[in-house]
């Protein structure tokens, strides 16, 4: 899978917008300025287009696209499913699924689904043979799971490159890591549940107190 990103933002949706929740009208008013303050005030997110407004480099890769059907009383019902991962390449990354009758609306509901899903990462420098302290790796090791699929970042000295599976690799540069090793488990051709494991794994960074923290 190559790394090839596209703009996530929609310009001419974003002119129109009106926001209909709290913290999209206090983002709109200029009292929230960055999307890392929404998620250290707990704010709820629930519109995509606060996402364009505070991320104008965001960006999305197509993970996966197929063809799922569905029995109903009418007959078989037939979708499209795709998957997509966002990020903005500076410590923001999130997954979304998307289905519908036609290729380009799923696509779009995939995109929609995972700017809701966006979240933080903590990046850092945490090999012992680096220490060079710029955010090129994860900064301590970390796992995510997903259905069947584990997986294991662990931090590796700069210029090592991303030792990771192809999806991973989409993934953790959109999230604006260069440096990993990782260890996986269970059945990673699953490109949905590979996926989620890595992201998992990369919201998990905030899940620890890291030396950082305590110098606030």
């Amino acid at each position: 899978m190559s790394y090839n990103p596209m703009p996530a933002i929609d310009k001419q949706a974003l002119e129109k917008w009106t926001p209909r929740t709290k913290t999209g009208k206090l983002v709109l008013e200029g009292k929230i300025t960055s999307l890392k303050e929404i998620f250290e005030k707990n704010l709820p997110l629930l519109e995509p287009e606060i996402i364009d407004y505070l991320l104008p480099n965001l960006k999305y890769v197509r993970l996966d696209a197929k063809i799922v059907q569905k029995m109903t009383d009418a007959g078989r019902r037939t979708k499209f499913q795709v998957v997509v991962v966002v990020g903005d390449e500076e410590g923001f990354i999130g997954i979304g699924i998307g289905k519908a009758k036609q290729y380009t609306e799923a696509l779009a509901k995939a995109i929609r689904d995972a700017k809701l899903n966006i979240a933080p990462i903590r990046r850092g420098c945490g090999s012992w043979e680096c220490r060079c302290s710029e955010p090129h790796s994860v900064p301590f090791t970390v796992a995510g799971k997903s259905g069947s699929v584990e997986i294991v970042l662990k931090p590796a000295p700069r210029g090592t490159g991303l030792v990771v599976g192809d999806t991973a690799k989409v993934i953790l540069r959109l999230a604006g890591i260069r440096d990993a090793w990782s260890k996986s488990y269970g059945h990673t051709r699953t490109t949905l549940n590979y996926a989620k494991a890595v992201v998992h794994a990369l919201h998990n960074t905030y899940k620890f107190v890291a030396p950082v923290d305590w110098s606030r």
